[in-house]
């Protein structure tokens, strides 16, 4: 039978390292528990309503352990903004990147931001609350919402202007308009559903949504 090698032992160093990467890991998690929960309350009672104490009773945590990862109240909010954004852009935006581009891919940003809306009409938007709690409140945490918001606008007009470059729109079409038009809508469809409880809020979002394909071209023919 072959003799069997010895395990070397780890060095000093390597085991400290181990040590420091699950120490690092660890840390990583626990930041992710603390946004998770964090961003859950502020789609309930806005990030105004976000504070390390409340956050360190929520997950059982010291107000010390929790203000540890973050520093500060300010710095806290801005990372719920962030991982709102990340979630958004993964629920909304990259599915969308599969369909054509033109108005295949128009259609798939529209349905998808009206599939999240439907969700936040219990939930809350944290864009949309945090623009009323922030709008005159120059900073950090306006700073990130705003630059959040304008990104996804950006990439909405962006599908606009590829469906009206491929033929899809007409050769006229004001992308910027449209985008604002169709902004104006998901606004409304949140203050008609969710604050009037109108039942009928939610078609009157997609009618209107075609009803602007219709005004800025949709019956042209593609060239490509």
């Amino acid at each position: 039978m072959p003799s069997l090698s010895p395990v070397k032992p780890l060095s000093v160093a390597a085991a400290g390292k181990t040590r420091g990467e699950r120490a690092l890991q660890k840390g990583q998690q626990t930041k992710q528990l603390i946004i998770d929960a964090a961003l859950g309350l502020a789609q309930q009672i806005g990030l105004e309503g976000l504070s390390i104490g409340v956050l360190a009773e929520i997950t059982r945590m010291s107000k010390s352990g929790v203000f540890a990862h973050f520093g500060s109240r300010e710095e806290l909010q801005i990372s719920v903004v962030r991982e709102y954004h990340r979630r958004f852009t993964d629920e909304v935006f990259s599915p969308a990147m599969n369909a054509p581009r033109g108005l295949p891919r128009l259609r798939a940003l529209f349905d998808n931001w009206m599939q999240r809306v439907a969700i936040e009409l219990q939930s809350g938007c944290i864009f949309i609350s945090g623009a009323v709690a922030f709008d005159d409140r120059p900073g950090p945490v306006r700073d990130a919402l705003a630059n959040s918001v304008q990104t996804w606008l950006n990439a909405l007009q962006r599908a606009v202007l590829q469906a009206r470059d491929g033929g899809h729109l007409a050769a006229d079409a004001d992308a910027a308009q449209m985008c604002f038009e169709i902004h104006g809508l998901i606004l409304s469809l949140h203050y008609e559903a969710r604050f009037l409880k109108n039942p009928g809020a939610i078609e009157r979002a997609h009618t209107g949504f075609e009803n602007i394909l219709l005004r800025y071209g949709q019956s042209a023919t593609p060239s490509r």
